[in-house]
C-alpha cells in the first residue's frame, strides 16, 4: 500500500469523478485508475462503485476513507513538524480582504513570499460578514475586515484604523451648510451606502436602529469611490469613513455625525488561538508587526 494510492483514492472519493480527481492530483486518469485498482486488489475488496454516472463509495470504501485521510494527514503533519524545527515553512495560507482599504496587502504578501517561498498563498475578496464566516469555519487563515468596537466572537484582531463614519455630500446639497449633524437628521433622507454584509453598512444599520429608524438607502455599491461619485452628483448623502471623504474635499463636503458613536474599524483578524498551521501563524505574526509599525 502506497501513500499515492491513498491520495488518489481520497481525491476520487471527494470529487466523485476520475477525470476531476486526476486533474486535482496532476496525474493522467489511467494512472489514477490503475493505482486504485492495485489498492483494491491488495485489500481484496472494491472501494469504488463505478456503475453509475458518478463514482460512489462502496460500503468498504466508506469504511476505509477516514483511515486514508488520517494517514495522509499524519504524513503532512510529520513534514510540517520537521519544517518547523528546521525553520523551513511549507503549506498553504488563505487570506481574505474587503474590497477597499489603505493597507499595502500586496506588499505584505510579497514580503512573506520572499521569506517563505515554499508556502502557497491564496487571496480572496468578500464582504466583512463573508470573511468573518470564512475565518470561523477555517476556510481562511486571516483577513482584513471592517468590524465594530469589539472583535467578532471567536476571533482576535489587530486594529489597523479606527475613524468616524461621516456623511459626504455635494457642495450644493442642503446638508453642506453644516459641519456636523445629529444621526436623526438622516432619518428619511436619501443615503448612499455600501451593501449588506459590509462592516460600514452594519454599523449604520445598528446606529439607526438604536435611534429608532431604518435608514433609507437610495443607492448602494460595493466600491466606496462609486458612492462618492453618486454623492458628488447630488443623489444623496454618502456614508463613508472620514479619511476617505476628506481626501475628496474638492468634490465633497464632509459632514460629521454627532454624537460620534458611529465609527468604522478596519482590522487584521484571525481565529482565536491562531491557525493550526505554522505558515498561517507566521503570516499573522508578520501582519501584526506591520500593523504595529504603521
Amino acid at each position: 500500500m502506497e501513500l499515492r494510492q491513498l491520495a488518489y483514492f481520497v481525491a476520487v472519493a471527494e470529487e466523485r469523478n476520475f477525470t476531476r480527481a486526476a486533474e486535482r492530483v496532476h496525474v493522467a486518469q489511467p494512472g489514477v485508475s490503475a493505482q486504485i485498482r492495485r489498492l483494491e486488489r491488495e485489500l481484496g475488496q472494491e472501494l469504488l462503485d463505478r456503475s453509475g454516472r458518478s463514482v460512489r463509495l462502496t460500503e468498504v470504501g466508506a469504511a476505509v476513507l477516514p483511515y486514508a485521510r488520517a494517514a495522509l494527514a499524519a504524513v503532512e503533519g510529520a513534514r510540517l513538524a520537521v519544517d518547523e524545527l528546521t525553520g523551513l515553512l511549507r503549506g498553504h495560507v488563505a487570506v481574505g480582504t474587503v474590497t477597499s482599504h489603505s493597507v499595502d496587502l500586496p506588499g505584505l504578501l510579497a514580503e512573506f513570499h520572499d521569506a517563505h517561498p515554499a508556502v502557497e498563498i491564496t487571496l480572496t475578496e468578500g464582504t466583512s460578514d463573508e470573511l468573518v464566516d470564512g475565518l470561523r469555519n477555517g476556510r481562511l487563515d486571516a483577513a482584513i475586515v471592517s468590524v465594530g468596537p469589539t472583535a467578532p466572537a471567536g476571533l482576535e484582531m489587530a486594529v489597523i484604523t479606527d475613524q468616524p463614519i461621516v456623511a459626504a455630500v455635494s457642495h450644493d446639497h442642503e446638508l453642506a451648510v453644516h459641519s456636523a449633524i445629529s444621526l436623526d437628521t438622516l432619518r428619511g433622507r436619501a443615503l448612499i451606502s455600501l451593501p449588506y454584509g459590509t462592516g460600514l453598512r452594519t454599523r449604520l444599520n445598528e446606529a439607526c436602529a438604536a435611534a429608532g429608524f431604518t435608514p433609507r438607502i437610495a443607492f448602494e455599491a460595493s466600491d466606496p469611490e462609486v458612492l462618492a461619485q453618486l454623492a458628488e452628483r447630488g443623489l444623496g448623502a454618502a456614508i463613508l469613513p472620514r479619511a476617505f471623504a476628506d481626501a475628496r474635499s474638492d468634490r465633497l463636503r464632509t459632514v460629521a455625525i454627532d454624537p460620534p458613536a458611529l465609527r468604522g474599524r478596519l482590522a487584521f483578524a484571525w481565529r482565536a488561538g491562531g491557525p493550526s498551521g505554522p505558515a498561517g501563524r507566521a503570516l499573522i505574526a508578520r501582519a501584526r508587526e506591520a500593523v504595529a509599525g504603521a
